[in-house]
């Protein structure tokens, strides 16, 4: 019903139903997105996203069941970009994929944004740190990109939301700490540039 829905909204959708084929096309390099469902045969979403992260930052959306709040947060941290939870509309489903898309399709460049010893290249979606590449799923570079814009400054968790995810803030979401945190990690020692504010957002040292 998915592939329907979006291949008659524009999309060019190819479908497989277990997790092993799953990751295997997704590391052919030949999308844009891909979409796992936690629940499936052979191998289940949360595995197939591990294999495809070991190799590929292709974006990824989890489809979650209601309620599991587990599955959500291991899905963030093992590098899912985002997650709609089911039963969801074909609608809201696509306008999570545009929103993803928009965000990682590289438009005109404005010049690198640096913040003491990091560095990003949004044209390129690259990120240095003491002069070393630092690998990011997409939508922890796009959340590293609005605090390196807004340096210096708090940022709140709705500014994130909007401006890094593409959607609102939802009740007991924690999809922004879970990226943050990740971000932080690949970070090492740097990552004391980034300062919670607690109840606010977070803050990134200009210097």
């Amino acid at each position: 019903m998915l592939k329907e829905y979006l291949s008659r909204d524009g999309f060019a959708v190819r479908a497989v139903y277990d997790g092993e084929a799953a990751a295997r096309e997704a590391l052919l390099g030949f999308y844009d997105i891909v979409i796992l469902d936690v629940m499936m045969p052979r191998v289940d979403g949360i595995e197939a996203l591990q294999r495809i992260r070991t190799a590929s930052r292709v974006p990824v959306i989890m489809l979650t069941a209601r309620g599991d709040d587990v599955d959500r947060i291991v899905g963030l941290e093992l590098g899912a970009d985002d997650y709609v939870t089911k039963p969801c509309t074909p609608r809201e489903l696509a306008a999570r994929l545009r929103a993803i898309l928009r965000r990682t399709q590289p438009g005109p460049g404005d010049g690198p944004l640096a913040a003491g010893e990091l560095r990003m290249f949004p044209e390129r979606r690259e990120v240095e740190c003491r002069g070393k590449s630092v690998v990011l799923t997409s939508a922890e570079f796009n959340v590293l990109e609005v605090l390196l814009r807004n340096a210096g400054r708090v940022v709140t968790k709705k500014e994130i939301y909007e401006q890094a995810l593409g959607r609102q803030i939802g009740r007991f979401d924690r999809s922004a700490d879970v990226h943050v945190s990740s971000i932080r990690q690949k970070l090492g020692d740097a990552s004391a540039m980034i300062r919670t504010v607690r109840g606010i957002g977070y803050h990134l040292a200009r210097d």
